[in-house]
């Protein structure tokens, strides 16, 4: 019966895979920053006027926003959709951004990039997983959803160098203009792709997998409050929390770190903690499809650890060499970017594809209150110390519990 039924799952993926190239600007938010952060400096008339120590906030307002709107979001993507939910997205996005284009106003840019911005990115990428993975089999569940997420991961490879250069030939406020009409358009466009498949579809090779690999229909379609009820939901949470808390603290600064070594070129080092970022979503997707995730997650956390140890003295320098900043900043992505590739298939894993989009929404919070309350943290310890050591032993510390916790996570046992 499958034979019958085009197979467009390529083109969800890659369909899906494109909103989150727009929709990943979030990444790029210490380029902006670090404008706001010189207009504040320099003074004069249309100057932001902001406390130092609130310059993070609407990054980290967007991030906790877009983490709970995808509880609303992924319950609008299982009963209306994928295509109406990502062109919803689209369009909030944009109206976030033409809104922050129009004014210096710190209330202002809370609510246009942290709560238009944050809610639009909810949607669109809420809808960009859940289609692309009910079109393939569960072996390939870390392979599928890495590659989707990992346009998120990878639009600052872009963004990035572009956002710099809009800046400094049109300033911030034009800049912001430009990628809010260009968001709305492609978003859009890209979100009529969005398909799920039809009634009866079965991807090719599942009979054959869910034998040899049973743990995919462990706990069936479960709902989002038999979720809850169960003790891996709050340890899977947990982690998540930590994971992406932590490499969320460094993305959100690492301009700003890589200032003294790099000059005006620091926008390189946020393009290429992208690529890395990018990298871990697909590589950690598959390697989970052939290891578990349990492994791979104890593997990440533990490497994080260690990485955010070396950072203390390599962002600490005076005068650190640009080389060893940026693999610093490609690993410190990459072991980031696992999360996001790791924590969709977790889901998946545990509690099905039936109601995926609210129950992952629900387990996303934990990224959402990660970049809140790391990003917030950093920004207020640095500007307390200067440096950044507080922020890299206290990440160092929450990763370990981290890897000490996924010890306890248990493989779902399969339904007979």
């Amino acid at each position: 019966m499958a034979k019958k039924f085009k197979n467009k799952g390529w083109i969800v993926t890659f369909s899906g895979t494109g909103i989150n190239l727009a929709l990943g600007i979030l990444y790029t938010w210490s380029i902006f920053k670090g404008a706001i952060r010189q207009s504040i400096e320099t003074g004069g008339t249309g100057a932001f006027n902001w406390d130092l120590a609130s310059l993070n906030d609407p990054y980290a307002v967007c991030c906790f926003v877009f983490a709970f709107v995808m509880i609303v979001a992924g319950k609008c993507q299982d009963k209306f959709g994928p295509r109406v939910t990502a062109f919803v997205g689209g369009i909030l996005v944009g109206l976030g951004f033409i809104w922050i284009s129009q004014t210096t106003s710190y209330v202002a840019w809370i609510l246009g990039f942290g709560v238009l911005a944050g809610a639009g990115i909810g949607f669109g990428y809420s809808a960009a997983t859940p289609p692309a993975l009910k079109w393939f089999p569960p072996a390939k569940t870390g392979l599928i959803a890495g590659l989707v997420v990992s346009g998120f991961g990878l639009a600052s490879v872009y963004i990035a160098p572009l956002s710099q250069y809009l800046v400094n030939i049109w300033g911030l406020q034009s800049a912001m203009l430009f990628f809010g009409v260009a968001f709305v358009i492609a978003v859009c466009a890209l979100a009529m792709s969005l398909v799920n498949p039809p009634a009866g579809y079965v991807p090719t090779g599942v009979a054959k997998v869910s034998k040899s690999s049973p743990s995919w229909t462990a706990r069936g379609d479960a709902t989002a409050s038999a979720m809850m009820k169960t003790r891996a939901f709050y340890t899977i949470w947990l982690i998540y929390f930590i994971g992406a808390g932590a490499g969320l603290m460094v993305i959100s600064s690492v301009a700003g770190m890589a200032k003294k070594s790099m000059g005006e070129m620091a926008f390189l080092a946020v393009a290429i903690l992208a690529i890395g970022n990018a990298a871990g979503r697909i590589i950690a997707g598959v390697i989970s499809d052939k290891i578990g995730r349990r492994a791979t997650l104890i593997i990440m956390l533990t490497f994080q650890a260690i990485l955010m140890l070396i950072a203390i003295p390599v962002v600490g320098a005076e005068q650190s060499p640009a080389l060893l900043l940026v693999l610093l900043a490609t690993f410190i992505g990459f072991n980031y970017g696992t999360n996001l590739s790791l924590f969709p298939s977790l889901t998946k894993d545990n509690w099905g594809l039936k109601n995926f989009g609210i129950n992952y929404g629900i387990v996303f919070t934990a990224w959402g209150v990660g970049g809140f309350v790391m990003g917030r943290l950093s920004q207020m310890l640095f500007a307390k110390y200067g440096n950044y050591t507080s922020s890299f032993l206290t990440a160092c510390a929450l990763l370990i519990i981290g890897a000490i916790l996924s010890i306890t996570l248990k493989a779902p046992q399969a339904k007979r």
